[in-house]
């Protein structure tokens, strides 16, 4: 039990110091333009990458059709947030309609 409380106090201040670390680095280091302009993409590439084999995927199945509810909800909350630039609307629309489409079907 004890090298349990080991590891986690070891992952936990590996991850404190490699935060921290970028955090001096960057008050020292000002990054090339091209590289800040790279890091705005990340977010949305990882967030990406989770979403889609979410959306795409049901029971690691691929499932393309307009039977998926998830696909059809995900394609209205794309809608929703390219037109309103808003999380709220976004999550709010996407998980309403998704709830009331496996509800329906």
């Amino acid at each position: 039990m004890n090298s349990i409380w080991l590891v986690i106090f070891v992952i936990g201040a590996l991850t404190y110091l490699t935060r921290l670390s970028f955090i001096f680095l960057l008050e020292r280091w000002q990054p090339p333009q091209a590289l800040t302009r790279a890091l705005r993409f990340v977010p949305v590439a990882a967030l990406t990458g989770i979403f889609i084999p979410e959306i795409l995927l049901h029971e690691s199945a691929p499932e393309m059709g307009f039977i998926n509810p998830r696909l059809l909800a995900g394609i209205i909350a794309i809608l929703v947030a390219w037109r309103t630039k808003s999380a709220l609307w976004t999550i709010a629309v996407g998980m309403g309609l998704f709830w009331l489409l496996t509800y329906l079907m």
